[in-house]
């Protein structure tokens, strides 16, 4: 615990801080969101390590209230975050249109996918979705299939073109 409980919660804290940093400025984000969210959970355990080690010296900040300050300095700074979370134009674009999408009729979503609304619901009804009409909503069909309703927009895609082959 003491040889590598500090030393593993630094380098977890410093891949955190990077891929934190590309996430804040928007540099690759797909290449960084997955790991900065997998490996700052993986930093807890050596987090948990370090604060096992460092346990009187942390009691003794807390005796002296030096301890308190910082705390509460940071739930400040958190707590307009918190507060604020999925007001305006919070979230993620992408995850907002699907969202939109599950709750559009087929009709509505043909001219997007670019596939007729009637041969969306032959394709659904193929692959044993329960739909009735073309007015239906993903989530509509989603509910009476008793699947989600991303399943049933992945369903309606068309299917993927392969890149021509190059010379």
């Amino acid at each position: 615990m003491h040889r590598y409980g500090t030393p593993l919660t630094a380098g977890l804290f410093a891949v955190s801080a990077i891929s934190g940093v590309a996430l804040f400025f928007h540099w690759s984000s797909a290449t960084f969101h997955r790991m900065h969210e997998w490996l700052s959970m993986l930093l807890l355990a050596p987090f948990a390590l370090h604060m096992v080690k460092n346990w009187k010296p942390l009691l003794a900040y807390a005796k002296r209230r030096t301890l308190l300050i910082p705390l509460v300095l940071s739930m400040v700074v958190a707590a307009p975050f918190a507060l604020t979370a999925g007001q305006g134009r919070a979230g993620n674009p992408a995850f907002q249109t699907v969202a939109l999408m599950t709750r559009a009729s087929l009709e509505d979503l043909a001219p997007v996918i670019r596939v007729p609304s009637q041969e969306m619901l032959r394709r659904l009804q193929d692959r044993g979705f329960k739909v009735n009409s073309a007015r239906d909503t993903p989530t509509d069909i989603a509910a009476a299939s008793a699947v989600t309703a991303n399943e049933v927009l992945f369903a309606l895609m068309p299917p993927r073109k392969a890149a021509p082959e190059s010379k």
